[in-house]
């Protein structure tokens, strides 16, 4: 009887004990749960940490880049270049143009119809500035004209803007001078706005017509100025080496920054 007591006993306790060994166990799992949940979630952190840290890296070493370029470019002679950073487009009354906004004024010898370039090409030239920002007319608005020469054969032309997204227009190319298609175009000198020499758009198409003396000759800007962040402004020097027109930019290359000094 002692024995049948006993296995008795033992069966009414085991499903007890199965009871709470499941439930010990379950409580287990849930505390590991939660400091995994715990370190996923710092995990997840440092990792949106770590990613916004190499996006700065990667932004400030395309910045360096950029500017490493600009310092790098040789003004033509007798004229400075100075640095600004593009901060809006197509802003303010003068909206109804291709503009972009600098954050270089008429303090920093940004005036009207300075030359506006970058490292790859003509940007355009300012039409307003204030005493801090000043707006420049792109190379692609209607009202942009600049005389123009092709690199390879040196024949003269215009070169109009057609408005954004648009091929540019080069007119008064006579029938039987030479522009090929491929070949770039650079600033004459001509017209007193702009220095020789700088790079302005690529030929991409030339065709001839029976009803006109000149050619029909279309090109596309070598510059994108919606990705613009960083111009170059340039400005005449005076023949007293000393000295810069008060009309023109001064100064050395910079990169338009927030240095108190750079603001005299």
């Amino acid at each position: 009887m002692a024995d049948t007591g006993m296995e008795f006993a033992g069966w009414v306790l085991v499903p007890g004990e199965w009871v709470r060994t499941r439930v010990d166990d379950t409580w287990t799992r849930y505390v590991a749960l939660q400091d995994m949940r715990a370190e996923n979630e710092e995990l997840r952190a440092r990792v949106d940490t770590l990613n916004a840290a190499l996006a700065e890296a990667v932004e400030k070493g395309a910045r360096s880049e950029r500017l490493e370029k600009l310092l790098g470019f040789v003004p033509p002679s007798a004229w400075t270049a100075a640095g600004a950073r593009v901060i809006g487009h197509r802003m303010g009354p003068l909206s109804v143009l291709e503009t972009v906004l600098l954050d270089r004024g008429s303090r920093h010898g940004a005036v009207r119809d300075t030359p506006v370039t970058s490292v790859r090409g003509v940007v355009g030239r300012i039409v307003r500035s204030g005493p801090s920002f000043s707006q420049v007319l792109l190379l692609d608005d209607i009202r942009s004209r600049i005389p123009v020469l092709g690199r390879n054969n040196r024949i003269p032309g215009i070169i109009y803007g057609q408005g954004p997204g648009k091929l540019l227009r080069i007119r008064f190319v006579p029938l039987n001078d030479p522009m090929e298609e491929g070949e770039v175009v650079i600033t004459s000198g001509w017209g007193g706005v702009f220095p020789k020499g700088l790079p302005v758009a690529r030929v991409t198409r030339v065709h001839s017509s029976e009803l006109s003396l000149f050619q029909d000759i279309w090109a596309e800007p070598l510059v994108d100025a919606a990705r613009l962040e960083e111009v170059l402004m340039l400005g005449r020097v005076s023949p007293d080496p000393g000295t810069v027109l008060e009309s023109s930019p001064v100064g050395p290359v910079s990169t338009g920054g927030d240095d108190p000094a750079s603001e005299g």
